[in-house]
């Protein structure tokens, strides 16, 4: 009896796989997997395309810049054309792999214009999101790998689309921030970058020969096998800028590499600290003299 109900059993689910099952996959399966294939190879084909001409545009739009800015701003378009596409790959897709599951597509597609009106009316911050991610691409504001300040964070662009910006600060702290949020772009390693130096010496010393020392240093490190192709101009004293409570200010100013500019400031201040120590050259800290006017009663 066990075994004759098992036997039943067996045959009716070889029928369904044959009468049932079999048909619709060679109707419908074959199909379905057909789709999931053209969309997986034009999703590859497309990225494919869209770096070809990313790097050709780059290519005669950026001639002028190095391959550092080339490289950033088309890794920048690459990525947010290839999201757009992959995205709208996989919305036609889907449509075309419900429509082969039986769905009627037409409601649904009617529902999806239903559901962009409201979300035009409820979703406006979305879309100055992408408003203004649009035009921080278009125009070049910032791309992937600069270091920038934007709406009050700073850190290296690590990503950037239509809706936001993704950046991570020297602490290692991720920060998302909606484009629509930006009214300010810094951006501190686009094309050309700057050291900025104020050095603080004593009043006693002087400050021809100081600054003498000061451009001495910068010349020599613009020189340095290490150093000198960080540089586009050696790091030069411009003057006194300020007569301080305790020290007298010099002003410094270079060009540098995009990027390079804080590495190049750290290393120009450890020069500076070793030269000054070797050639007696003060560098003050807060001082307060007190005078005592009168003398003791007797």
């Amino acid at each position: 009896m066990g075994h004759s109900l098992i036997y039943t059993t067996l045959m009716d689910f070889s029928i369904l796989i044959s009468d049932v099952v079999g048909p619709w996959f060679f109707e419908h399966g074959v199909r379905l997997i057909f789709i999931v294939v053209v969309l997986f190879a034009a999703q590859k084909i497309v990225r494919i395309a869209i770096r070809k001409a990313v790097e050709g545009y780059t290519q005669h739009a950026y001639k002028s810049r190095d391959s550092k800015a080339q490289t950033k701003r088309r890794e920048t378009l690459a990525g947010v054309f290839s999201s757009a596409i992959k995205v709208a790959i996989w919305i036609f897709g889907g449509i075309m792999i419900l429509s082969e599951l039986g769905v009627d597509t037409g409601p649904l597609i009617a529902g999806a214009g239903i559901a962009g009106i409201a979300l035009g009316f409820g979703g406006q911050w979305l879309i100055k999101d992408i408003i203004a991610g649009f035009f921080i691409i278009l125009e070049d504001q910032y791309r992937k790998g600069d270091v920038v300040k934007i709406a009050g964070v700073s850190g290296e662009v690590q990503e950037i689309n239509l809706r936001h910006t993704i950046l991570r600060d020297l602490d290692g702290v991720e920060h998302h921030v909606p484009n629509g949020t930006i009214s300010t772009a810094s951006n501190m390693t686009k094309f050309e970058s700057r050291v900025h130096l104020d050095i603080g010496i004593s009043y006693s010393a002087r400050v021809d020969d100081v600054i003498a020392v000061l451009n001495e240093i910068g010349q020599d490190m613009a020189k340095d096998e290490a150093w000198g192709e960080k540089f586009r101009k050696p790091i030069e004293a411009l003057g006194v800028s300020e007569f301080a409570d305790s020290s007298v200010i010099i002003k410094l100013l270079g060009e540098t590499r995009p990027g390079e500019q804080w590495a190049v400031a750290r290393e120009y201040r450890r020069r500076v600290k070793n030269v000054f120590d070797e050639r007696g050259i003060e560098i003050p800290f807060p001082q307060r003299v007190i005078h005592i006017q009168g003398g003791q009663n007797s």
